[in-house]
């Protein structure tokens, strides 16, 4: 109950997070990385999604996905790619990259990470690194990943670069750049384990600080979470699922007319509360059948449905499979 609701939403979709390259970079470079839906069972296994991501310990770079401008990237700082979306880091914009196929990630899976690799001259050299003081850039690189399915708000409401600029990232981001070189280069036990905690930190601290400064006219599920009526109706929803919800009631309790909070809501999350709320049981409920032993009929209570028979329909609806079938999908491997 006392959970805030983008925490209670990263806890549902299961995010998690891995540290898997060293990679040092000397005159020229240019890499390219495929796409997370390529490569997300090679680096998170068991998740639906991968976003990458490079923390710059030493020089500068630059940063770019296609159809966007390229972001200049310095010492401290962090670049997220949070759809999933084939990217380049470079030295110098608009250079012809390097690409990384997904079949070399795959190949490289179950090495000890992070991995280290050098790239110089347009030669890469996986399992080899440059003495820092001949690199000219060091980037610490690692993957997120999480589910998109049956329900994940959050994704679509980052951007498909997500920079973090030293200065706007604080103190503790620069420790974790370092903690993660140390890592990197005398690996200890645990090592692995402290590097995934601290990446799926930074990505909290990241979606908190691209809320914190979204323009006042932003729209999308996290300026849903900042807008005071909105926020405060998504709290109820996600602290009591199970509660028998009605716009009229939710709006009552925020404060607003019905028709107002309906706009309103439809202009800040895209689909009316009702269904948000249906979304979201049915995300609930797809945690209970993975993690849980609970039957079907205990679910559906457990996450506001009267009947295991009506559960079992909006489960269908939604995710295309009855609750059963899925659950025996997710656990058959």
């Amino acid at each position: 109950m006392s959970r805030d609701t983008l925490s209670d939403l990263l806890l549902t979709v299961r995010l998690r997070g891995a540290v898997f390259y060293y990679v040092s970079f000397k005159d020229q470079w240019s890499a390219q990385a495929p796409e997370g839906s390529e490569i997300a069972e090679a680096v998170i296994p068991g998740c639906e999604h991968a976003m990458e991501y490079h923390m710059i310990a030493k020089g500068s770079g630059w940063a770019a996905i296609s159809g966007e401008p390229p972001v200049k990237l310095a010492v401290g700082d962090i670049v997220m790619f949070p759809h999933g979306d084939s990217h380049v880091l470079s030295s110098a914009p608009d250079m012809e990259p390097f690409r990384l196929t997904a079949d070399w990630i795959f190949s490289t899976r179950n090495l000890p990470k992070p991995f280290p690799i050098a790239y110089h001259h347009g030669v890469l050299e996986p399992g080899a690194k440059l003495p820092v003081e001949e690199a000219n850039t060091i980037a610490v690189c690692g993957f997120l990943g999480c589910d998109l399915k049956p329900f994940n708000p959050l994704i679509a409401a980052l951007p498909r670069m997500l920079h973090l600029p030293a200065a706007r990232a604080g103190d503790w981001v620069s420790r974790v750049i370092d903690q993660a070189v140390a890592e990197s280069n005398n690996p200890r036990p645990g090592g692995s384990a402290v590097l995934e905690r601290l990446s799926e930190m930074m990505f909290v601290d990241a979606a908190r600080r691209y809320l914190e400064n979204l323009p006042e006219d932003a729209t999308g599920w996290l300026a849903g979470l900042r807008d005071q009526f909105i926020g405060q109706a998504l709290a109820l929803i996600h602290q009591m699922p199970d509660k028998s919800w009605s716009i009229d009631i939710l709006a009552h309790e925020v404060g607003m007319s019905r028709s107002a909070f309906f706009e309103r809501f439809v202009k800040y999350l895209g689909l009316p509360p009702m269904q948000y709320l249906a979304n979201w049981r049915i995300q609930l409920a797809s945690r209970l059948l993975r993690e849980t032993n609970l039957k079907v009929a205990a679910i559906a209570l457990e996450v506001g449905y009267e009947s295991e028979a009506t559960f079992s329909r909006a489960f269908r609806r939604l995710v295309g499979s009855p609750p059963a079938a899925w659950r025996k999908s997710q656990t058959s491997f």
